[in-house]
């Protein structure tokens, strides 16, 4: 997640959704920018029925995580198609583009303790649940092409800040009429204004007034951030690998679903927050982080965690913690 990607302003039409009021976003909109028609059932939907919903889980179509024929990586970050009809049939994989970006990325707060290779705690936090509200009305993501002046991958080898394209589906015809042996066309979805400059800054505080004193390691990874479609191996993968090394991979890397933390960047005045402020948010997790660090926790914080501090007190008493008498700086 870049500093770029979380830094812009972020609010856009989505006309789908009852016709809400509308903000501009001159920084963020590139030469198209529209509603991913979040609040339609995607026309490459496997039956006609409407997705599960799951109770105390954001409403999404989770089906649209794991599409047929296409692979999750190891890393859980991309899934990856090499589907012959997504890189012949423009139609298709406009309609794949907008379905994918109906559904957000999985940002997640990953905080480790270490001493010298002794890991003394890592505890992760999932953070999707604040870029989706209850209310459906009030959704904020959209779907943008990459702007001019920006660089980026317009399907060449290296990034550029040529060709320009006037729309999703004029990008997508760029791709399926490349000639190209080796390519391939990305939905990036990123979050936008969240202030991960601030959390941090109180994650580092609460565990220094708890008196550990390791290294400190504080990071915002994204998962389920990109959706990639390539044109299928016309021999085989190993004549697709030599061919993509010497003559490079033709990359179109020039859509992207923005899904906001808020409608503006910290300190910008208006600013609203989509289901709750970083404030807001810290007052609820901090007893429960603090006391997963203090225990050692590897592993995730989850309401239940939430749950017993607030049912039960856990966390909320002065802690005393023996870091260990192998305590080393």
């Amino acid at each position: 997640m870049s500093e770029e990607e979380l830094g812009e302003s972020s609010r856009s039409p989505h006309p789908d959704i009852h016709q809400q009021e509308t903000h501009a976003l001159p920084p963020y909109s590139g030469p198209y920018s529209g509603p991913s028609s979040s609040s339609q059932e995607p026309a490459s939907a496997p039956t006609p029925k409407g997705p599960q919903r799951y109770p105390g889980l954001p409403a999404l179509d989770y089906r649209l995580y794991s599409p047929p024929l296409f692979e999750l990586s190891a890393d859980s970050t991309t899934i990856r198609s090499t589907a012959p009809y997504l890189s012949a049939n423009a139609s298709a994989l406009v309609d794949l583009v907008r379905a994918q970006s109906t559904v957000p990325p999985k940002p997640q707060l990953h905080i480790t303790g270490k001493r010298n290779s002794k890991v003394d705690f890592a505890i992760k936090l999932n953070l999707m649940s604040l870029l989706v509200p209850d209310d459906p009305r009030q959704r904020m993501d959209y779907i943008r092409c990459v702007g001019d002046g920006e660089l980026a991958f317009r399907g060449g080898a290296k990034p550029s800040l040529e060709p320009n394209a006037d729309s999703v589906e004029e990008w997508v015809r760029r791709y399926i009429e490349d000639p190209s042996t080796v390519k391939t066309f990305t939905l990036e979805r990123v979050v936008a204004n969240l202030d991960i400059n601030w959390l941090e800054g109180q994650i580092r505080s609460m565990i220094a007034s708890i008196g550990y004193k390791g290294n400190v390691t504080v990071s915002f990874p994204i998962t389920h951030a990109r959706v990639t479609v390539q044109n299928p191996d016309r021999l085989n993968k190993f004549f697709t690998g030599v061919t993509a090394f010497f003559s490079g991979k033709r990359k179109y890397e020039v859509v992207k679903a923005v899904w906001p933390f808020a409608t503006n960047k910290p300190g910008e005045a208006g600013r609203r927050c989509v289901v709750q402020s970083e404030e807001t948010w810290w007052r609820e997790w901090s007893v429960p982080i603090k006391y997963a660090v203090a225990n050692k926790r590897v592993g995730w914080v989850t309401n239940e965690d939430k749950l017993e501090a607030i049912m039960e007190g856990r966390g909320k008493h002065e802690l005393v913690i023996d870091w260990g008498p192998d305590y080393q700086c």
